[in-house]
């Protein structure tokens, strides 16, 4: 642990410099409260050790101010004048233990092993935390099409490595998903997984964010903050949207995921972290580094193993499965899942394009058990974009000749069309529908060139 010692008498100031260490902590030594409060200004640490009676602030200060700055901070009082007074004062500041000196070194060490401990188990309870409050939390990759029976090859043969993993795909095929399926897969799914959407975090607090910040770093920075990495010390990081990571902000990346080392905003001290990455875009990286978008250093430093999500419309023998598992997510009972859909809004759902992919199918579907009193969801159940295609013939299986793609594109942008209609040219309310970002929107029209007219 990181740890600050805080008392006036000189040769325990040398014991510990010399003993802490040796017990495999890193140790600041300060000679009064004083020093030792200037110090929690410029770090964070796990665990103070103080003297209740010191020159300057008492150790019973110390500990507030080390309690306000970070509030998981823990601490142990040495004193030479134990009372009844002190020790309800210690308690009532939240301090772990209270020891009298002389204390043996080893009933020190032992101390030290609990509170690292316990930090531990509040780390893994975090975590465990964090996974079962996420709706998404379910690592299961439905699908069994070729194309998803080689994802999941992939997932299985990268997992148990710590390799940085690049996961590829368009917008709303899961990435998230197969980085949770990794991460859960991994050695480290005990610990920490910490998803990072590059794209919606301000450009003037991305850092602070990624790297954490100390008190008065900048202005409205009024206490120590841990950044995400910190957070996810042990576990997985997601970011994911890495093609919209500032280019400022990419050499800092690069040196993290090389080192893994880690500078506060406004600190001078690195620490390191163990962190394993794991990166998704719907972006072509080597477009953008070659149009000097993106760090080509950190493109091949991110690039070591691909994993490249098929769109739904690829993989059209997965969408029953699919349609299923979201409405059984949304509330149908297991018995009522075969029945749960009329063979008209199967074939609805199977013959559709799918431009938002799985996230456009979870978004149909909870809007149909939304509306549906009873099963089965029939056409009229689901939105109005399926509403025209009653009769329509399900796609084809394969996607071999190259009229095939041309047509997908055709039938996408007379979705796109038929939607922005109704919402009069409303691109908000027409992605909304369409279950794609508003980004993604604009893109598929600016890809059509007159088509971006269009609204």
């Amino acid at each position: 642990m990181k740890l600050l010692f805080a008392d006036d008498e000189k040769s325990l100031q040398e014991v510990m410099r010399l003993e802490l260490p040796r017990m495999g902590h890193e140790v600041t030594v300060c000679p009064d409260g004083t020093t030792a409060a200037a110090a929690l200004e410029r770090n964070v640490y796990d665990c103070l050790l103080v003297d209740l009676d010191m020159p300057g602030l008492k150790g019973i200060e110390v500990i507030a101010r080390a309690k306000r700055l970070a509030p998981e901070t823990d601490a142990i009082i040495l004193t030479g004048k134990s009372s009844l007074d002190s020790a309800v004062a210690a308690i009532r500041q939240g301090v772990f233990d209270y020891l009298t000196k002389p204390c043996k070194l080893a009933d020190l060490e032992a101390v030290l092993r609990c509170v690292a401990e316990k930090r531990e188990l509040n780390h893994k309870y975090q975590a465990i935390r964090k996974r079962v409050q996420d709706v998404e939390v379910a690592a299961d990759l439905i699908g069994d099409c070729p194309k998803m029976r080689q994802v999941k090859r992939l997932v299985a043969k990268v997992a148990p490595t710590d390799s940085t993993v690049l996961i590829l795909g368009e917008t709303g095929t899961g990435k998230e998903l197969v980085a949770r399926a990794v991460h859960n897969q991994s050695l480290r799914a005990e610990k920490t997984f910490v998803p990072i959407n590059c794209g919606a975090l301000p450009e003037n607090l991305i850092e602070s964010e990624l790297f954490g910040h100390r008190k008065g770093a900048f202005t409205g920075a009024d206490e120590h903050r841990t950044g995400l990495f910190e957070v996810a010390d042990g576990g997985t990081v997601f970011l994911d949207e890495i093609g919209e990571l500032p280019k400022s902000l990419q050499a800092k990346l690069l040196r993290f995921l090389e080192s893994g080392e880690i500078r506060r905003v406004g600190d001078n001290a690195a620490f390191t972290c163990d962190v394993r990455a794991v990166c998704a875009t719907n972006r072509h990286l080597d477009e953008m580094v070659a149009a000097d978008e993106f760090r080509e250093d950190l493109w091949y430093r991110i690039n070591t193993f691909e994993i490249e999500i098929p769109p739904l419309r690829e993989r059209a023998d997965d969408i029953p499965r699919l349609a299923r598992h979201f409405a059984l997510r949304c509330g149908a009972r297991a018995g009522e899942a075969d029945e749960i859909f009329t063979p008209e809004a199967m074939r609805a759902l199977s013959s559709h394009h799918w431009p938002g992919n799985v996230r456009e199918l979870a978004n149909a579907v909870e809007h149909a058990m939304i509306l549906c009193e009873r099963p089965p969801i029939g056409v009229e159940q689901l939105p109005h974009r399926f509403g025209a295609r009653r009769a329509t013939a399900p796609l084809p299986r394969s996607a071999a000749s190259p009229a095939f793609g041309a047509n997908l594109r055709e039938r996408e942008m007379q979705t796109i069309r038929e939607v922005l209609e109704r919402h009069h040219g409303s691109k908000p309310k027409a992605a909304e529908e369409l279950g794609i970002s508003v980004k993604t929107l604009y893109n598929k029209l600016n890809q059509t060139g007159p088509m971006g007219k269009t609204g």
